[in-house]
């Protein structure tokens, strides 16, 4: 097995430092119907997808949504700006998050700011979360520099032939415990949030 892990490490980096997110002037400021929504979210979101056949949203996707109460209903079979950046929200949550933990951490936002008519409101708080993670990006690419530097240090008393891949899989490892153990953080953040409010009313 032969890894160029010096290549590899630049690539990674160099795609950390590209991470962009949708921007709110792209999205259209009329409704959309379903069919609109998907096309808009693959054309925006593709450079996301692990493989080409990879979908981004389905429509089966935001019918769930909307009836695990992730996503307010669509008005005559439209979605709003602010639908769209709720999905997007759910798009990056999906990953790591279960269905129920979502909702219950999305539902204060809904609840409280979807669709108000103020100033302030879901765009005004996407803006903000987007450009609080885009000011992380220098921070975690010397976060996985470093994850890879401790991998190479790793497993030296090991055959050269074996110390290869063991090296690898040591820097997969290190990824993997940062994910767990903030997983394990955002979960235990979301237990202190109060039941969704339409939850409470059953």
């Amino acid at each position: 097995m032969t890894i160029d892990t010096k290549d590899m490490l630049n690539s990674i980096l160099s795609s950390i430092s590209r991470i962009d997110y949708v921007r709110p002037g792209n999205i259209p400021n009329i409704d959309l119907y379903m069919d609109q929504v998907t096309t808009f979210m693959e054309e925006q979101l593709s450079s996301t997808k692990r493989h080409d056949d990879d979908k981004i949203l389905t429509k089966t996707m935001i019918n769930n949504y909307a009836k695990n109460n992730l996503l307010p209903p669509p008005v005559k079979k439209k979605y709003s700006k602010e639908h769209v950046l709720v999905m997007i929200f759910i798009y990056y949550f999906k990953n790591i998050l279960s269905i129920k933990d979502i909702e219950t951490m999305l539902a204060p936002l809904t609840e409280k700011y979807f669709d108000t008519g103020e100033e302030f409101n879901m765009t005004s708080i996407y803006e903000e979360i987007c450009q609080l993670e885009k000011s992380r990006i220098d921070l975690l690419q010397k976060d996985v520099a470093k994850a890879y530097n401790g991998a190479l240090d790793s497993f030296q008393g090991v055959p050269e032939e074996d110390r290869e891949y063991l090296q690898f899989f040591a820097f997969i490892c290190s990824l993997s415990f940062d994910v767990y153990v903030k997983k394990q953080i955002i979960e235990k953040l979301i237990d202190e949030l109060p039941e969704p409010e339409h939850k409470k009313k059953k």
